[in-house]
């Protein structure tokens, strides 16, 4: 196996993260998973985990049982890559949810606030999810194949035109003999049994879609730095492709199915609208860029072996700052290099097979979710989508949301989940009284829970603010003892941590280093949760630790992703004393 490219990969990664570099991960809790048995009626929904991700799938067992087993053993082809085998791994597992089809899931309404791709032309119009949370990231996309539409075709009514079908009442073209129109150009379900004649298309398969996901989830946890969005995109494109043989073997970077096709359709795109990030604003029907554009330029610049130690310090550079157009002066005469590309185009292209130790990625444990548990896998997901919004519509979006939920959650007040969803969901939209009395119950129900007893304190913190002086200080010591409880019942857990400086910080008190600590490892639990990192990075400016502050706002300010706490990122960084020209180099 050819590892040259990904050892100098491994190089500029772990060069571009000085914060994780500077904060040690806490030592491993050596938890076992526990499987519980079910005290409700079992849902179709089932939940498989392994040691570095959850999936959860209303599909066949044995699909997410094999999704789960695959993502594990992604996990280690990247530890491999990235030279990261022998690093203790604290972070908070990621929970993939696999959600019935296109429709379904659109349906929910899930926003990307922190997350985006392409843009990409509108055939590509690829749904998925994924929010780096404070206490752990989620990723969502349907867990049905899709293919796209390249070229429409000529549809099967259109081609019958003048037949007489049965039940058209002797009428061509009558209402009962119609056949609708399917040749619809974008995303259409693979399971389509009407094509239209000369249609052309490209499969789309969800575990690709789930792979490419957990690529870009994994560099921007154990790597995090300013990337640009090309790159992330053609990043998870490289191993969206990944092939399980038996075992013992995996094989990636592999051209994506149609590859050929979908080249040939949209031609070239202009490198210096890639280096200059001016194809970010194009409109999804007049851009030409694709996730197969973003594959190829990636792809190549990897396995290039005149170009990928080039390909390095270009990304050094952009994580130290440099704008990605000055950035890619490294490559020369972009003329040149455009040529490479197109004789790469129609090269024979390499990809990648690794053999390794059968027992290394271990096979999921997987049991069936409760009525009471499955009925708010959804709600989970569709909660940063709704409480991350002040003003607007979308406040009047939230409260109907909020409503529905209240509604849910009061079917199963016995549902430790469900009132701990509730009360979040109260918390995160200022509803103090209603947060409290959803924890109570939660805590009826499972008296140790940390996330209820979390949320009770967060709701005191709330309710606090409302009493005058003594009273208020009082509720405050309650409310951060009952955090502290929180966090003695399960120490690896990021929340109450993040709750514990809030309740001071949010109150405009003096932090007490106990707090900054639990800042720090909560950062580390989820790196790449942008929150968080701002906090940090603010928190870190003001006790002049202006170097660490920086590297911790780069991701975020500089970053492929726009997200709501990136114009403070870029606030605070313009306030920090610009490092010296050298600073960054390694």
């Amino acid at each position: 196996m050819r590892m040259t490219v990904w050892a100098g990969m491994s190089a500029l990664a772990c060069a571009s993260a000085p914060l994780i570099a500077q904060i040690a991960p806490s030592p491993s809790s050596g938890r076992d998973i526990i499987v519980q048995g079910q005290r409700a009626r079992p849902s179709n929904w089932r939940e498989a985990e392994t040691q570095h991700v959850i999936v959860l799938s209303d599909g066949p067992e044995r699909e997410v049982t094999q999704i789960a087993h695959n993502l594990e053993r992604l996990y280690f082809l990247m530890s491999v890559l990235l030279n990261r085998t022998d690093r203790t791994d604290d972070t908070t597992k990621l929970r993939v949810t696999l959600i019935g089809d296109a429709a379904e899931f659109q349906a929910m309404d899930l926003r990307n606030l922190r997350w985006q791709q392409g843009p990409f032309n509108e055939a590509f119009d690829i749904r998925r999810y994924y929010d780096p949370r404070p206490d752990g990231a989620v990723l969502a996309t349907t867990r049905i194949d899709q293919r796209i539409v390249l070229q429409r075709g000529v549809s099967v009514a259109s081609a019958l035109q003048g037949l007489q079908l049965p039940g058209s009442g002797g009428q061509p073209g009558g209402a009962g003999g119609q056949i609708g129109q399917s040749g619809l150009f974008g995303l259409q379900s693979s399971a389509d049994l009407i094509r239209p004649i000369n249609e052309e298309s490209v499969p789309l398969t969800a575990e690709g879609m789930i792979y490419a996901g957990f690529a870009q989830h994994y560099l921007t946890t154990f790597f995090p730095a300013a990337y640009p969005r090309w790159y992330l995109d053609g990043f998870g494109q490289l191993f969206s492709t990944l092939v399980v043989r038996g075992d013992t073997t995996m094989e990636y970077g592999r051209a994506p199915a149609g590859t050929t096709a979908v080249l040939h359709r949209f031609g070239n795109f202009a490198l210096a609208d890639v280096f200059s990030e001016a194809y970010l604003t194009r409109p999804a029907n007049k851009t030409r860029w694709t996730p197969v554009h973003a594959w190829m330029l990636t792809h190549f610049l990897f396995f290039s072996p005149t170009r990928s130690g080039q390909f390095r310090e270009y990304l050094k550079a952009v994580a130290r700052g440099t704008p990605s157009v000055e950035a890619a002066a490294v490559f020369g005469d972009q003329d040149v290099l455009a040529k490479e590309l197109r004789r790469y185009f129609f090269a024979k292209k390499p990809f990648e097979r690794m053999t390794y130790p059968a027992g290394q990625a271990g096979p999921p444990i997987v049991h069936r979710l409760s009525l009471g548990e499955a009925a708010f896998v959804k709600g989970r997901l569709e909660l940063g989508s709704r409480v991350d919004v002040t003003t607007g519509p979308a406040v009047k979006q939230r409260d109907v949301w909020l409503r529905r939920l209240r509604t849910d959650a009061a079917k199963f007040p016995a549902d430790e989940g469900a009132q701990i969803l509730l009360a979040e969901a109260e918390c995160r939209s200022g509803n103090g009284v209603e947060c409290h009395a959803a924890a109570d119950r939660a805590l009826v129900v499972a008296p140790s829970s940390s996330n209820a007893l979390m949320w009770s304190g967060v709701a005191m913190t709330q309710q606090a603010k409302t009493l005058p002086g003594s009273e208020r200080a009082a509720m405050l010591r309650k409310a951060r003892g009952t955090i502290a409880r929180a966090n003695r019942a399960d120490t690896e857990a990021s929340a109450p941590l993040l709750a514990y400086y809030h309740s001071f910080a949010d109150e405009g008190e003096p932090v007490p280093p106990i707090a900054i600590d639990g800042l720090t490892k909560a950062l580390s639990a989820v790196p790449n949760a942008t929150t968080t990192r701002v906090t940090l990075g603010t928190q870190l400016s003001l006790v002049g630790r202006v170097s660490l502050a920086r590297s911790t706002l780069m991701p975020v300010a500089r970053g492929g992703y726009e997200s709501p706490e990136r114009a403070t990122a870029i606030a605070l960084l313009a306030t920090l004393p610009r490092p010296e020209p050298t600073a960054g180099k390694h």
